[in-house]
């Protein structure tokens, strides 16, 4: 268990939000969670229900300004919500963390472009996908913008998407470098491609875009996220957005394999404790080998959770002082995309010992291997990369990564 502080709401100055109370609304609704599974999978969206009943528990408000309405509390927070969620149905985890993760992101552009999202409607939800996809041209204001994107969780759930585009900077080096562009829903087609093995909720569409207008207030330079210099800094000066956005986003698309993996190990545990060999009749609790996979899974789910609440409580402490040395960001980076690697390895050691019956659609363990699985392919749950640059720094190579 994380351990959290407390923070007020905007708005709301006679009243204080616990997190504790938030933490405990994730885990009430777990049940819930696990009886829209089914439905949520054939789908392949989350209920609207489900997103109804995330806003309505001020989930998504967790790391929202407090200008707007939000709690502005620590990653911790957020990253536990996250994690419960998903012993209930981590694709539906899955994208309260990537769609709660932008009102965080939103923070970090010029104020008009989170006055543009907030200003009438402090609930509005954003997506994303940042490959560096868009095809912008400079024009007079801002940028005429066109491309296709994969990958946008939860996008049927919002009105506005941030999308990834590659320029040449005036001040940079002369060669393209990673851009966010903030649009509104009138501006994007969804298109529906979303037919997966895993994370079949998360309903991540493609989204293509025709020649639109881009004003440049809704467009963020990916380098400024790194060097904590961005024109929301002006206005949103809670060291909550003192954090590079890659320390946050990674752990958004980790944390869920957490919640799943834990599942999992408590309905095998349940499972085999009654189950007996088709030939012999012996119990299959009695093997040792089964015994010694438990207990690996055991030390794998305590060691990551402990890790993980480590880490985060050094990102609150990191952006409260300002001290942010590259070997640190690379090593603390570095955590949290193994993360998802060894939950797969603990995973795929509970289906190996699962029995046929995990082979059946809706089988719990089966699901959890799928999800995890899907996970491990999101780009920034590769952990090479990461370990190639810790290794590097270490032997007094220069830094490789830019989204730590």
């Amino acid at each position: 268990m994380v351990a959290v502080g407390k923070a007020s709401p905007a708005g709301h100055a006679d009243m204080e939000m616990d997190p504790s109370v938030l933490i405990e609304r994730a885990r009430q609704m777990v049940p819930t969670l696990r009886e829209r599974e089914g439905q949520a999978i054939r789908d392949r969206r989350v209920p609207d229900v489900t997103i109804a009943d995330f806003k309505r528990a001020g989930f998504f408000k967790v790391l929202q300004p407090r200008r707007y309405g939000g709690y502005e509390m620590s990653p911790a927070v957020y990253c536990e919500i996250a994690r419960t969620l998903a012993e209930g149905c981590m694709g539906s985890a899955w994208v309260y963390g990537v769609v709660a993760v932008h009102n965080w992101q939103l923070a970090l552009f010029h104020p008009q472009a989170a006055e543009d999202v907030f200003g009438e409607d402090p609930e509005t939800l954003v997506s994303s996908s940042y490959m560096p996809c868009g095809k912008p041209t400079k024009v007079e204001g801002g940028y005429r913008f066109s491309g296709r994107w994969a990958f946008s969780s939860g996008s049927a759930h919002c009105d506005w998407v941030i999308l990834g585009a590659n320029m040449v900077a005036e001040d940079g080096d002369g060669k393209p470098e990673p851009y966010n562009f903030l649009l509104p829903r009138s501006d994007y087609a969804i298109i529906d491609t979303w037919d997966t093995m895993g994370l079949r909720p998360t309903g991540s569409n493609d989204i293509v875009v025709d020649d639109v207008f881009v004003p440049d207030h809704r467009v963020l330079r990916e380098r400024d996220m790194f060097e904590l210099d961005c024109p929301g800094h002006t206005q949103n000066r809670g060291s909550l957005y003192r954090i590079p956005f890659a320390q946050v986003f990674n752990r958004t698309v980790s944390t869920t394999s957490l919640g799943a993996l834990r599942r999992a190990l408590e309905v095998f545990i349940e499972t085999t404790r009654g189950k007996r060999t088709t030939y012999t009749g012996q119990k299959l609790a009695n093997d040792t080998t089964i015994q010694k996979a438990v207990a690996d899974v055991m030390l794998t789910i305590n060691d990551l959770e402990l890790r993980l609440a480590s880490d985060l409580a050094e990102l609150d402490a990191r952006a409260k002082s300002g001290d942010w040395p590259i070997e640190r960001r690379a090593q603390l980076g570095h955590h949290t995309t193994a993360m998802v690697s060894r939950c797969v390895e603990a995973i795929d050691a509970l289906m190996l010992f699962s029995g046929g019956k995990a082979i059946y659609s809706g089988n719990v363990i089966q699901q959890a291997f799928l999800d995890i699985h899907c996970a491990r392919a999101h780009v920034a749950n590769n952990p090479f990369p990461y370990a190639r640059n810790v290794g590097g720094i270490a032997f007094g190579m220069d830094n490789e990564c830019m989204d730590l």
